[in-house]
C-alpha cells in the first residue's frame, strides 16, 4: 500500500464519518434552533461533504493501481474544499459568522478543479 492510499482513505472515513453525525445533528437537533432556509443550507454543506468523502475514498482506490500527481491534487482540493465549503456554511449557520462567508464558493471552486484533475487523470492514466 501507498502513503497517498492510507491518507486520502483516512480523510474521506473522517469525513463520511462526521457527514453522518452531522446530518443527525442537523435532522434531529437543529430544527428547532434553526430557520429553514438556514437547516437546509446546513444539509446543503452535509450532502456536499459526504458527496467528496466518497470522491476521496474513490481516489484512494485509484491511488493503490497509480502513482499521479494528478491524484495527490485531487485528494488535497476535496479536503481544502470540503473545509471551505461546508465548514463555513456549518459556521454561517450555526454562528451567523459573516466574514466567513466568501470561502463558500472558493470551496466549490475547489471541488470542481478536483474533479477536472480526476477528468485528466482518467485521459492519461496508463497501467
Amino acid at each position: 500500500m501507498n502513503k497517498l492510499f492510507n491518507v486520502s482513505l483516512a480523510i474521506a472515513c473522517i469525513f463520511a464519518a462526521s457527514a453522518v453525525l452531522l446530518g443527525a445533528f442537523a435532522a434531529h437537533g437543529l430544527q428547532s434552533v434553526l430557520n429553514e432556509n438556514a437547516l437546509n443550507a446546513f444539509k446543503t454543506g452535509v450532502l456536499y461533504q459526504f458527496l467528496h468523502a466518497l470522491a476521496l475514498a474513490i481516489t484512494a482506490i485509484l491511488a493503490l493501481h497509480f502513482n499521479s500527481r494528478l491524484l495527490t491534487s485531487s485528494v488535497i482540493l476535496f479536503t481544502v474544499g470540503i473545509i471551505c465549503f461546508s465548514g463555513s456554511i456549518y459556521l454561517l449557520t450555526l454562528f451567523s459568522i459573516k466574514s466567513i462567508a466568501l470561502l463558500t464558493p472558493l470551496g466549490g471552486l475547489l471541488f470542481v478543479i478536483g474533479w477536472l484533475c480526476l477528468t485528466a487523470f482518467a485521459f492519461i492514466a496508463k497501467k
